[in-house]
């Protein structure tokens, strides 16, 4: 029994032998006898370590009951000792570890164990250097260890406990360290915390809402911009932390971490959180609207149909937009950290894609172009590097393009492909580009362009989603609203450089129609000055960082992107001075910025070509000048000529502008800041008008003004000597640099405030852009030359150009250099066997310009003249003997010697075909036009046998073609040129006659040999075998050379009347190139008022012109005159009694050159009358366009009345009392079209045609008075036109005005068409072939109207005429009669017709230019630059400040004459009764036309054709039709 009593009394004591807590020492106490604090930390000490040894095993759970109780007893849980706290943490959280899953507590006490371990121990986590500090952090571990933190869920209401939890985390990990000695936070706090949060996530039914916040807010950690607490629903009126605005975060916080822990590892329970928390936001933001009314009948037009930002739906107010952008924001950065959390939220935000509110619409479209470009909530990332100024310039190669942002809160990232995880969303977001918002499709467009930037946050697209994208962005740029437009230009300066070539270079280069980049070069001439301003700078940096890759040689690049200089250049073309004014910023910042190269210069060594293959060596330090000349030869290589003219005009304006400058500053001093002992009403008179001249050349004319006072007034000497630094022509480059640092400096410091300094630098600024000689600086002279020696990188032709052009605009710039010129020459100098360098002709011309400036600083020696007299006889091209000839007669000291040497040596043995025949021709021309006192009676007979005999009358390749034959060549052969330069010989021999009473004599034969030329297309031989090609060459070169001889008053006093209207057909020759070429040199002379006024009219004949490119050349050059002319005439309304009415008079001269007009019948039917006269109207309705305006038209109708009261006077002049003759019958027919015009296009637009006082005198070389009272009275009476006329008129004037209309056929700019117009093309008329006949029958080839009812009243709308029928593009109207000569060569000066006509009208003058200035501007427009007009592309009829004025000379008989009663522009209307004529309606054959085309071959080619020598002597500006003749 004992074994078994024994053996089961140890089976009764095995439950007790199980291991328990020995621990025994009490821990409370009785109220008033408390334990020691260090007894009681002794105590807890050794049962914290008793039970940290004990496992999680069976235990006497009976063992822990006591101490349970006892350390949960308020006494220890709320003692004030930190350390007794810290034990007691430790102690309970190893009992409930040990007893686990059964806790020894109960609900209560639990809440108190967790209420001391969240709101004591873990919030001193943050303080590492706390005593306890290994407490806190066991603590923490066994609540994330064993996840004891749960049961925090199980207790009632724990919601608080549990935010506080969160709250306290992840404060803990957002605080610094409060160490002292820099110790952080172990490691394992954070992992410990982020373990226990997730634990808590996961096992709660519901996280409080507040817990969700904290949460959330941790996401905002990464916005430097952050709203400082939480941005929960109910937070409102954050206050933005400014500190952390600039904030550069290197890593990620570790509180936003444990934040994306979280979120990852519970992505569907956070999924329910964050849906509902977005659903919060958007409901709070929706009850805190405006409730606005909806308008009635009111629909969503989401598919983007409009274009009104109105949007009249309820919607959030302020707050609760505020509130919505912020959470919008949160859903970029959630997206970037834990994009699955986002499941839910995607559908909810895509649902406000389709919001009526805007604002909501808005947000949304932002948030998701964020969301696929993954930019979370700090924003997107830095832009990248393209300065234009850096050198070396940005490579593709370059590593820095590959290099991420070390800013990893900025870097994009998209941890998913937002196009196929949300493939429905991606598609609504597209469709967002047709939003009826501008905002939004702005919103769009910006969102489109990061996407692209980061491919799409770094998940990538693939090629069919990134080539739609960059179309849709292409689209943008032609978007209807340029609040559109201005944001997709601001993408495209978003992309880095490897970017614009390899993405948006996809979709073409910017002269590829439709492409990207093309669609932003046409933003340069957008209609808005905002759009323009935004898009310039950035095409221009574009270029300026691609300019390294373009001198490399990159083809790709290249391809792309060396259009854009022209674009931006031609952009000049608009007339619009605020266009010009960017221009200039543009072109000296971004594409030739002032201080490129940024480094430092060492001393110039021009070495040979083979020292620029800098590339591979470009960290070595060069010479900045050299750099520099590089950058602009390259730039002028790739300009397109419309472009190169605007350069060279540019950098003209110098010496313009130049004289008046200096007069502004001696002003300035004798103003001496306002005090002025004497002269004081004159100096400010002259000073007011300097100002007002140099303020109209300023987009604000009103503060540039104010800046020029001020800066007068501020009387500061040593700004006026930095100007006059920046001016001379003698000024290094470095030396200009400094002077505008100075200026610039100087001027911040005398000017009161900051803005006001601002104004006047920038005004300054842009005064010196125009006055300084930038480009062709004497510093860069030394590479340009040797570039046209070496041929580096292929750019001698530009180089040879650029010295041609700054030769002859600035020769003074060459002073230091002209000695290397001429020992260069001296080299070079051909002989019988052996040729000069092709750049020699270059480098003659800037000597011969330098020569005729600066004479004496030539070389005089013995071998320069022997180099220059053999290039007089063997240069190559003839252009290099003409330019030689011209060294000699201005700088040798023995030139009469060297002229009859040169001409003895020309004319022996002289034969067609010899060697040099050529030079020796152009020799003899020069020779004729210099020193004609030199050539003898004999030699110039000799000469003109030679010309005449030897060369004009000789056809040695006889034409085999049909003897009409007349066709264009892209080059031109060795015997046209002869013959060039044979009638160049004869007209500078008329041209240097020195004496005016036999002058008419000597000159007749010479003007009918032009005429013939003219008349007869160019056909000299009595045999008509002139080569086909040669005529529309010499025809051309004819009409060029009488118009250089009408420059001359003496000149043009011997083109008749007859001779002037064969000379204006030239204007509609067959060639597309004789009539450019025409064009060209006209607006030239006129520009720089070298020629009379009547030649105003000829511009008016191009109303037929079939090509686009030279109509809109004429039309904006028309615009651009007449306005200059009309805002003359009301500077002058008011201080003159004569007013400027050039362009107004011209209809009077443009009725006689239509009357005697070739394809103007003389006796027809009424029916082809009344066609004749319809086609006619076409150039008056052309006049009225580009002339006519409200103010103008009384004037321009009672000119055409008073054409009726005349008779035609041009060649044999019938008796006072002779009845009218057929001439006079034409005139009459064509002023009752005009007035009938005129009363139409009054109509149309809505004007008042007013009576004038007084009567006109008309140019008597025209028109003849009409002596009969009764005669004139009943010529008045008589409606002289057919009765199908005013139907037909009216309607090809509102069909040519409907097309002109700026919306005509305008399509939405955002789909198909960039800039939603549509291509206007010059309608093609019937043209007849010149027969040198007139056959009347003929007229019935013309297309009619078709038979319209007339009645005595305008007729109504819904009469219906047909189009004259459209002919092929290449064919035109010509004239189809040839006009035998006028052999009477001397008629009444045309400078007194035109005195007659004008009404009084004052010479032309810049108002407020002061003649002593004038006089050292040698007479010219102090608002001009020099510029040639040309066609427009944004605006027409803007006043042009870069024109010249047109200053007429006035005739000694113009003084004196009194006959004529001035006529004034009204001021008061009085409505005119309409008055129409009885019409009826035959019917109209519609003619078969047999039409002769205009060949549609392509412009001459470049580098290959002949040149046709230079018919000018000082100007010698090239024939653009041509290019410089092979060496023969």
């Amino acid at each position: 029994m004992a074994p078994r009593t024994a053996a089961a009394a140890t089976e009764l004591e095995e439950p007790h032998s199980m291991p328990g807590l020995h621990f025994n020492q009490p821990l409370s106490w009785r109220a008033g006898k408390p334990i020691a604090v260090a007894d009681l930390l002794r105590r807890l000490q050794t049962l914290s370590r008793e039970l940290q040894g004990m496992e999680q095993e069976q235990n006497d759970r009976e063992s822990f009951t006591k101490v349970a109780k006892e350390l949960v007893n308020p006494n220890l849980l709320s003692h004030k000792d930190k350390g007794v706290k810290a034990l007691t943490a430790c102690c309970l959280v190893d009992i409930l570890r040990i007893c686990a899953p059964d806790a020894p507590f109960t609900g209560p006490q639990l809440k108190d164990i967790f209420n001391l371990c969240i709101t004591q121990i873990l919030p001193v986590l943050a303080d590492p250097s706390h005593a306890y500090n290994n407490q806190h952090i066991y603590v923490l571990n066994s609540l994330a260890v064993v996840k004891s933190i749960i049961l925090l869920a199980d207790l009632p209401n724990p919601d608080v406990l549990i935010t506080a939890v969160f709250k306290i985390c992840f404060d803990v990990l957002a605080a610094p360290a409060k160490t002292t000695d820099g110790e952080g936070l172990q490691r394992s706090v954070e992992s410990d915390m982020t373990s226990m949060l997730v634990s808590l996530v996961d096992e709660t039914a519901e996280l409080p809402a507040d817990a969700v916040d904290i949460i959330v807010a941790q996401f905002l950690r990464t916005d430097p911009k952050a709203v400082s607490g939480s941005v929960g629903k109910n937070k409102k009126n954050g206050i933005v932390d400014e500190k952390q605005s600039t904030l550069v975060l290197r890593q990620l916080p570790p509180a936003y971490n444990m934040a994306k822990y979280i979120c990852n590892s519970c992505p569907e329970i956070m999924a329910r959180y964050f849906s509902q928390y977005f659903n919060d936001i958007v409901i709070d933001a929706s009850q805190t609207s405006s409730h606005k009314v909806p308008s009635k009948n009111k629909k969503r037009h989401s598919d983007g149909v409009g274009d009104s930002d109105d949007d009249h739906t309820a919607g959030p107010n302020e707050e609760g937009i505020s509130d919505l952008r912020k959470v919008h924001g949160l859903l970029r950065e959630l997206w970037r950290a834990c994009p699955g959390v986002l499941q839910n939220v995607i559908p909810q935000l895509e649902a406000e894609l389709s919001a009526e509110n805007i604002q909501l619409r808005l947000l949304a479209t932002e948030t998701f172009g964020d969301i696929i470009s993954g930019i979370g909530a700090a924003g997107p990332p830095a832009l990248p590097r393209m300065d234009p100024a850096a050198y070396p310039s940005n490579a593709l190669a370059d590593p820095s393009e590959n290099t991420t942002s070390l800013n990893l809160v900025t870097k994009p990232s998209s941890p998913e492909p937002f196009p196929r995880t949300h493939p429905q969303a991606y598609a609504n977001y597209l469709g967002r580009r047709l939003d009826k918002s501008a905002l939004v499709r702005a919103a769009w467009t910006t969102g489109v362009g990061r996407i692209l930037i980061t491919s799409a946050g770094g998940a990538g697209l693939n090629r069919e989603e990134e080539d739609c994208l960059i179309a849709d962005l292409g689209r943008t740029l032609g978007d209807s609203d340029d609040k559109v437009r201005i944001a997709a230009v601001r993408v495209v300066s978003n992309f880095s450089f490897r970017d614009i070539v390899h993405k948006l270079g996809r979709s073409g280069g910017v002269d590829e129609s439709g492409s990207v980049l093309a669609t932003l070069a046409e933003r340069v001439k957008d209609l808005k000055q905002p759009v323009r301003a935004e898009a310039m700078p950035v095409l221009a940096r574009i270029w300026g960082v691609a300019v390294g890759e373009i001198s490399a040689g990159n083809q790709e690049v290249c391809a792309l992107l060396k259009g854009i200089p022209s674009k931006i250049l031609n952009t000049h073309y608009t007339n619009d001075i605020e266009v010009m004014s960017l221009l200039d910023h543009v072109f000296f910042e971004q594409l030739l910025p002032l201080h490129y190269p940024p480094i430092k210069a060492k001393t110039p060594k021009i070495t040979s070509g083979n020292s620029q293959d800098a590339k591979e060596s470009q960290g070595e330090p060069t010479d900045p000048d050299k750099i520099r000349t590089e950058r602009i030869l390259f730039l002028v290589r790739d300009l397109d000529e419309r472009a190169k003219k605007v350069f060279y005009i540019n950098q003209s304006r110098q010496p313009t502008l130049g004289p008046y400058v200096t007069a502004f500053l001696e002003r300035c001093e004798e103003y001496n800041g306002g005090v002025m002992d004497e002269n004081e009403t004159q100096i400010k008179e002259h000073l007011t008008r300097l100002i007002k001249t140099f303020a109209g050349r300023f987009a604000n004319p009103q503060q540039a003004s104010a800046d020029l006072w001020k800066f007068a007034k501020m009387h500061d000497r040593r700004s006026y000597q930095l100007i006059r630094f920046c001016m001379k022509p003698d000024t290094d480059y470095r030396t200009f640099i400094k002077a505008t640092k100075e200026l610039t400096k100087r001027m911040v410091e005398l000017s009161p405030s900051t803005t006001a300094s601002n104004s006047l630098v920038e005004t300054l600024t842009s005064l010196l852009y125009q006055i300084s000689l930038i480009v062709y600086n004497k510093s860069h002279v030394p590479a340009i030359m040797e570039y046209s020696r070496t041929d580096d990188k292929s750019l001698a032709a530009t180089a040879h150009e650029l010295l041609r052009e700054i030769s002859s605009k600035t020769p003074e710039v060459l002073k230091a250099h002209v000695q290397a010129i001429c020992k260069t020459l001296q080299d070079e100098a051909p002989t019988a066997k052996k040729a000069n360098d092709a750049g020699a002709v270059d480098n003659l011309k800037a000597c011969a310009s330098f020569a005729s400036k600066y004479p004496k600083e030539i070389p005089q020696d013995l071998r320069f003249r022997q180099a220059m007299t053999s290039f007089a006889l063997h240069g190559s091209p003839a252009e290099a003997a003409k330019y030689a000839v011209s060294v000699i007669w201005a700088a040798s000291e023995k030139k009469q010697m060297l002229v009859r040497d040169l001409m003895q040596q020309c004319l022996k043995g002289f034969q067609y075909g010899g060697e040099g025949f050529l030079s020796r021709l152009a020799t003899l021309s020069q020779l004729m036009l210099l020193a004609p006192n030199e050539i003898g009676q004999d030699s110039a007979d000799a000469i003109h046998d030679i010309a005449i005999k030897q060369i004009l009358k000789q056809v040695r390749q006889p034409s085999k073609k049909a003897a009409d034959a007349y066709e264009w060549s892209s080059t031109i052969d060795t015997e046209a040129l002869a013959k060039i330069w044979a009638l160049r010989i004869l007209v500078n021999h008329i041209r240097s006659h020195g004496d005016a009473e036999s002058l008419p004599a000597v000159a007749a034969p010479v003007y009918r040999l032009l005429l013939s030329l003219i008349e007869q297309q160019g056909e000299l031989s009595p045999a008509q075998d002139t080569p086909a090609t040669h005529k529309p060459r010499l025809r051309l070169f004819a009409a060029r050379l009488y118009l250089k001889l009408c420059t001359h008053k003496t000149h043009e006093a011997l083109l008749s009347a007859s001779a002037f209207n064969a000379l204006a057909v030239v204007a509609q020759d067959p060639i597309r190139e004789v009539r450019a070429a025409f064009l060209q040199r006209l607006k030239k002379y006129l520009h720089h008022q070298k020629l009379s006024q009547r030649f105003y009219t000829i511009p008016f004949l191009f109303a037929f012109e079939p090509s686009d490119q030279v109509k809109s050349d004429v039309t904006t050059w028309i615009k651009s005159r007449a306005t200059i002319f009309s805002n003359t005439r009301s500077q002058q309304m008011g201080s003159s009694s004569k007013v400027n009415t050039v362009m107004e008079s011209v209809i009077a001269r443009l009725i006689s050159l239509l009357a005697h007009h070739p394809d103007y019948a003389n006796e027809v039917e009424d029916a082809n009358k009344a066609e004749d006269l319809i086609l006619m109207s076409h150039y008056i309705i052309f006049y009225l366009q580009n002339v006519a305006t409200e103010d103008n038209l009384s004037l321009i109708y009672h000119i055409a009345q008073r054409v009726k009261a005349c008779r035609d006077a041009i060649g044999s002049r019938p008796a006072a009392d002779a009845p009218p003759t057929e001439a006079d019958d034409r005139l009459y027919h064509l002023s009752d079209l005009a007035q009938l015009t005129i009363r139409k296009y009054e109509d149309t637009h809505n004007w008042t045609i007013q009576t004038l006082p007084g009567k006109v005198r008309l140019p008597s070389s025209l028109f003849s008075e009409i002596k009969s009272h009764s005669e004139a009275q009943r010529i008045a009476e008589h409606n002289y036109l057919p009765e199908d006329v005013e139907a037909g008129v009216e309607e090809y004037l509102k069909d040519t005005l409907r097309k002109s209309r700026p919306g005509h056929g305008k399509k939405r700019k955002s789909e198909g068409d960039p800039d939603g117009r549509e291509a206007k093309k010059a309608k093609a008329l019937p043209v007849r072939k010149a027969t040198g006949t007139g056959n009347a029958k003929e007229k019935k080839e013309k297309a009619m109207p078709k038979k319209v009812a007339v009645k005595t009243k305008t007729p109504t709308k819904t009469k219906k005429t047909t189009e004259p029928k459209e002919m092929d593009s290449g064919e035109r109207r010509r004239s189809g009669r040839a006009k035998p000569a006028e052999k009477n060569y001397v008629e009444r000066d045309s400078e007194e017709d035109d005195e007659e006509m004008y009404m009084d009208a004052a010479a032309y003058q810049e108002p407020g230019t002061d003649p002593e200035v004038d006089d050292l501007a040698n007479d010219s427009d102090p608002t001009s630059d020099g510029k040639n007009e040309e066609v427009p592309t944004m605006k027409q009829g803007q006043p042009e400040a870069d024109q010249d004025g047109e200053e007429e000379e006035e005739s000694d008989k113009e003084k004196e004459s009194d006959e004529e009663e001035s006529t004034p522009i009204p001021t008061s209307r009085s409505k005119r009764k309409p008055t129409t004529s009885p019409q009826s309606n035959p019917k109209v054959r519609r003619p078969t036309v047999k039409a002769k085309p205009v060949r549609s071959k392509a412009p001459p080619t470049r580098g290959k054709a002949k040149q046709v020598p230079s018919d000018d002597d000082d100007e010698d500006d090239e024939d653009a039709l041509s290019d410089p003749p092979d060496a023969e």
